[in-house]
């Protein structure tokens, strides 16, 4: 049996100096996961653009859906939690997203399917897109040209919404998530208009420029944040849900560009019970144990939490006021309050902008590049994951 560990490469430990060499990050980033990163707000401007070109009118002709499932798996799944988020708990229809191949049993012709798939050839998209066709549901399928979720697209006579394959998925969030959005408004589902799209591609263009690489640690927010997740267990909670889908969104890519175990989830479920883990052997119980008369400025020894609260403060979505979800930021707080008592470092990453979009935006892009860096500081290939390619051969002989 071959070693699975044979020619992986990298460094165990994070070496900062390689964060501000413009050139050992090229060449440890052959594949170009920063420049596909970078390009976040171009990708809303071109799939908004080919939205537009798309027959997405025909879907309003049968009036509301029962339900919207959006299928797919991974970077695909996440659009369908973003257009939840987006929506809203006021949003008239169920939006469910799907992970698995085919639909679910109640699916029919009172319900849309959106099937998408940034390779458009993955099972899961393939199943549900077919499925759909075949209970006479609305489907809508978001994916590669010229590939097979085209040809079940057509072939039930459905819109097809383009994605150019330019990254891997992973680095194709906004180019997916912005086709599923216009769908869903076509619908009447959102009020995303083209000012959001504009001001969120601003947004992401802005993140993009503090993010280069050839700005230095100490200005670059997310070289800074890479940096203090280097050799910890990172833990990411977000204070509401729109915060939630960025704080899962985090963890995708720390796991996937930087090999990094993660937690991440909802800082209420956090409450429940997760929120223990502060009080825990790499949390408060490790850092009593430290030696108090060590520097603080020294780096702990041994694995240490790493907590990332990403804090929304937006617009209350049930009532549609102006008052900020209060129990969420009070609980964020409080969090906040119990990792400074026990030690544990906190990083907080503050939502900014008006629209749900445009403040979704502003906490993914800096915890994007945040991942590549870190990958980067580890003498890691962000784009090339040696287990997924190993994954995949194993489950597909």
């Amino acid at each position: 049996m071959m070693d699975g560990t044979a020619g992986l490469r990298g460094r165990p430990v994070a070496d900062e100096a390689l964060l501000d060499d413009v050139a050992a990050m090229n060449e440890n980033d052959p594949g170009g996961m920063l420049r596909h990163t970078a390009a976040a707000g171009a990708q809303v401007r071109e799939s908004a653009a080919l939205a537009a070109e798309a027959n997405l009118g025909i879907l309003a002709d049968e009036g509301r859906p029962r339900a919207v499932v959006i299928a797919g798996i991974g970077t695909a799944a996440r659009t369908g939690e973003v257009l939840a988020t987006v929506a809203g708990p006021r949003c008239p229809v169920p939006v469910i997203p799907h992970r698995s191949a085919g639909v679910p049993g109640w699916v029919g012709a009172a319900d849309v399917v959106i099937a998408v798939s940034a390779s458009g050839r993955s099972p899961e998209a393939l199943g549900a897109a077919e499925a759909a066709a075949r209970r006479g549901a609305r489907l809508v399928a978001v994916g590669a040209p010229d590939s097979q979720l085209q040809s079940v697209a057509e072939g039930a006579r459905a819109p097809f919404i383009p994605v150019p394959r330019r990254a891997p998925a992973r680095a194709s969030l906004w180019a997916l998530t912005v086709p599923v959005l216009l769908a869903a408004r076509a619908l009447g589902l959102v009020k995303v208009n083209e000012a959001d799209l504009a001001e969120t591609a601003a947004r992401l263009d802005a993140e993009a420029d503090r993010c280069r690489p050839s700005a230095e640690s100490f200005v670059n927010p997310a070289k800074s944040l890479a940096l203090g997740l280097a050799g910890s267990v990172p833990i990411v909670w977000g204070s509401s849900p729109l915060a939630t889908a960025a704080a899962r969104r985090f963890g995708d890519t720390l796991s996937a560009n930087a090999r990094y175990p993660v937690v991440a989830g909802a800082l209420g479920e956090a409450g429940r019970g997760r929120v223990g883990l502060l009080d825990g052997v790499f949390g408060g119980l490790g850092e009593s144990s430290r030696d108090i008369f060590a520097d603080p400025n020294d780096e702990p020894t041994g694995t240490r939490l790493r907590l990332v609260l990403l804090r929304d403060g937006g617009l209350n979505a049930e009532d549609d006021t102006d008052e900020p979800l209060v129990v969420e930021e009070r609980r964020a707080d409080a969090v906040q309050t119990l990792a400074e008592r026990r030690g544990v470092r906190c990083d907080v990453v503050t939502a900014e902008g008006g629209s749900a979009l445009e403040r979704l935006a502003s906490l993914t892009a800096v915890p994007d590049f945040a991942s590549i860096y870190l990958a980067l500081a580890h003498g890691l290939d962000p784009m090339a994951v040696p287990a997924i390619t190993e994954m995949k051969e194993l489950s597909n002989p």
